[in-house]
């Protein structure tokens, strides 16, 4: 007797015998023993899942006899009758499996629909089976909706595909729908252990994990691809053979590389590279590898207890996840995820794959110190036994809903009687009330014509023409300000660097250097000197030192960020000053945090502003005259607006 491949050899005869699939199973059980049959079923589902499989229990379930020829329709069919037997060789008379990939034409499906006013032959339905119907021609759809919709009673339509979005509304509308869900890996590693302990051929546990991994869902990939695993080993599955066998990357080159991160090894991210060439490993598969590790890491990192504790690999991915923040992790599995795509485009795949890794290495923060830790011993490869028993995956218990108490809720203090004079106000606005009036009370300055009332704060570097530059007033040509000569500080002392602090109302920014800074950054904006990042940077910058040199003005700029220091934007501003004030200008620009500038000028006038807005509107005679009037009225926090 020629060999039988694992796939169609264990092809499940009855739902019971039917794995991952509980869902379905559950329905069509059901509605098998209450008699409450469709006329059409839908399966969907990714390749390997069993539509075909269901289709031909669906159908036997319908036609069983039983053993003693009495049997009627049944969830549990007997598969020793005529009909079931029959059905599972593929030769009964009332049970037809046609290829829409092959038969797409109208003139197939009017064939076909041409036998349907004929009675079963020898069982008790018949059963049009339907593969890849989304194959079908759109005329082939027509021909086929008035029998979908009102077939004979003895007929009955089975539909199975891979991509339900091509098939027409019209006929998912007559049909039950049907979602076959991909396997989850451990799933079908179980019931891979489960055919093997029925062949008497000895896996390892790392071996069935890799090929449970690779089929990607499929339980028929899964079984394919343990056949020529066999083969492979030579009637065994060692873990080892199976990886070389798929050209799968060893995850002990992965841990290495996630350990050159977490220490900052670029060294050993090269030689991590040049062993996978050595080895002739996918650099794709490693990727795809780095990013299923980072996964468990970040998983580790957040939900420890989601871990497998019986995975073997479970104790190594703890001791990783230290290595790197969880931030760094997800940067991990994103660089990782799209840098399988960006291999195709690069002139040599582990060129690729190196400028991958190196790019991990250079997104790790640059103060961040280098990590290491201890890797528990490598676990010794289990081998499946084949007297082990296996259990197979028990279906899943429907959970009823825990009713949930509902808070107790102590009653409220009866309110404190209010007078009616008494104005109420929110607790937005009694908030900035009352830190005004404890306030010192002082005569209100005059508006310094140097105070550059630029654009807001809130403006993003991007934006070329930020809002609130069309503000600011014309400069009066006529004025002296040709040359702009710089005035000596009277104590040029050294700023430190510090953490900039919250701005106050109370707060009062009147450096003279930034104040000779805003009025320069309102000259160039009023000239059109400078814009985009370079207005972004003198709007942000805080004036520290200047001082006159050699033939050119010293000017020392204090910027926090980082994307802003760049030197092409240093030489703009520099230009523009140049020929703003008329002389050569040497512009330098340090790091820091900043403590005033023109942009937290800006921010504090306008918190001022708002600020006496609210209180102009709450102090109005009229308006507390309203609030004591009607007891339900309130100012809505965030309408007022200053002039």
């Amino acid at each position: 007797m020629s060999y039988i491949v694992l796939a169609r050899k264990y092809r499940p005869r009855r739902f019971t015998e039917m794995v991952g699939q509980e869902h379905v199973v559950q329905a069509l059980g059901n509605a098998l023993t209450r008699q409450r049959l469709h006329h059409a079923y839908l399966f969907t589902g990714t390749r390997g899942v069993g539509k075909t499989t269901v289709s031909r229990i669906l159908a036997k379930s319908l036609n069983c006899t039983g053993p003693d020829g009495q049997g009627g329709i049944t969830a549990e069919p007997c598969g020793v009758c005529d009909a079931c037997r029959d059905i599972d060789a593929g030769r009964h008379v009332d049970y037809v499996e046609l290829d829409a990939a092959s038969n797409r034409g109208v003139d197939e499906i009017s064939q076909l629909l041409d036998q349907a006013v004929y009675k079963p032959v020898a069982g008790r339905f018949k059963v049009y089976m339907i593969d890849e119907v989304h194959m079908l021609s759109t005329t082939a759809f027509n021909a086929m909706l008035k029998t979908l919709e009102e077939p004979p009673e003895y007929l009955k339509f089975v539909l199975a595909t891979t991509d339900p979005q091509k098939v027409p509304v019209t006929v998912l509308s007559r049909c039950l729908q049907f979602n076959l869900r991909p396997m989850a890996p451990e799933t079908v590693q179980r019931h891979l252990g489960t055919v093997l302990q029925a062949e008497g051929i000895e896996a390892e546990a790392g071996a069935l994990r890799q090929l449970s991994r690779a089929a990607r869902g499929s339980m028929r990939d899964a079984l394919s691809l343990t056949d020529q695993a066999i083969a492979f080993g030579g009637g065994a599955l060692q873990e080892a053979a199976v990886r070389q066998m798929l050209g799968s990357v060893d995850r002990s080159h992965v841990v290495r590389i996630v350990q050159a991160l977490g220490a900052g090894d670029g060294a050993g991210l090269v030689r991590a590279v040049d062993e996978l060439r050595g080895l002739g490993l996918s650099g794709a598969g490693t990727l795809e590898d780095l990013a299923a590790l980072a996964q468990q890491m970040a998983l580790a990192q957040a939900v420890p207890a989601a871990l497998d504790p019986a995975d073997p690999e479970t104790a190594t991915v703890r001791a990783l996840a230290p290595l790197l923040d969880r931030d760094e992790t997800q940067l991990l599995y994103s660089i990782a995820l799209h840098g399988r795509a960006e291999l195709s485009l690069a002139p040599d795949e582990y060129g690729g794959l190196m400028m991958v890794l190196l790019r991990l290495l250079a997104f790790r923060p640059q103060d961040a110190a280098p990590r290491r830790v201890e890797l528990p011993a490598e676990p010794v490869a289990a081998v499946l036994a084949p007297a082990a028993p296996v259990t197979p995956m028990a279906p899943v218990a429907s959970v009823a809903p825990v009713p949930v108490a509902a808070p107790v809720v102590a009653p409220a203090p009866p309110p404190e009687p209010v007078a009616p004079a008494a104005p109420r106000l929110s607790r937005e606005l009694r908030r900035p009330l009352e830190a005004r009036a404890r306030m010192p009370v002082e005569p209100p300055a005059a508006p310094s014509p140097a105070r550059a009332p630029a654009a807001r704060a809130s403006v993003p570097p991007w934006e070329d023409e930020p809002p609130g530059w069309d503000e600011i007033p014309p400069a009066d040509e006529n004025a002296p300000s040709a040359q702009w000569i710089p005035e000596e500080p009277e104590a040029p002392a050294p700023v430190a660097v510090a953490a900039p602090a919250p701005l106050q109302r109370d707060e009062v920014l009147d450096d003279p250097l930034v104040t000779r800074w805003c009025d320069l950054f309102q000259r160039l904006s009023e000239r059109s000197l400078v814009n985009g990042l370079v207005r972004e940077l003198a709007w942000q910058a805080q004036c520290i030192a200047i001082e006159p040199g050699a033939g050119s003005l010293r000017c020392v700029l204090r910027v926090e960020r980082e994307s802003l220091r760049q030197s092409g934007h240093r030489d703009r501003l520099q230009t523009a000053i140049t020929e703003l004030v008329g002389q050569p200008v040497t512009l330098e620009i340090t790091p820091g945090a900043v403590t005033d500038s023109p942009s937290r000028r800006e921010t504090q006038r306008r918190e001022r502003a708002q600020h006496e807005a609210e209180g102009a509107i709450t102090d109005d005679p009229m308006v507390q005259e309203l609030l004591a009037r009607y007891p339900g009225a309130r100012i809505v926090p965030g309408s007022i607006r200053p002039n």
